[in-house]
């Protein structure tokens, strides 16, 4: 099964969630929120390397800004 996220304003979702539904598809509506934190999640799914950082490292850069 796959899935589209579609980002429009109201009348727009709400034309959309209709068609979707007539041709038998489920909806789920995402706040803003759940809306940002997907994309963050999936941003940082596409830049993982793989590769691990010692946590002492991490707070050294984050104390120099």
């Amino acid at each position: 099964m796959g899935a589209i996220i579609i980002k429009a304003d109201k009348k727009s979702n709400k034309l959309l969630t209709d068609l979707a539904k007539k041709l038998g598809g489920d909806v789920i509506n995402l706040a803003d929120e759940q809306y940002e934190d997907f994309a963050i999640g999936y941003a940082m799914d596409s830049v993982k390397t793989g590769e691990t950082i010692e946590k002492d490292s991490i707070i050294l850069k984050l104390r120099k800004r």
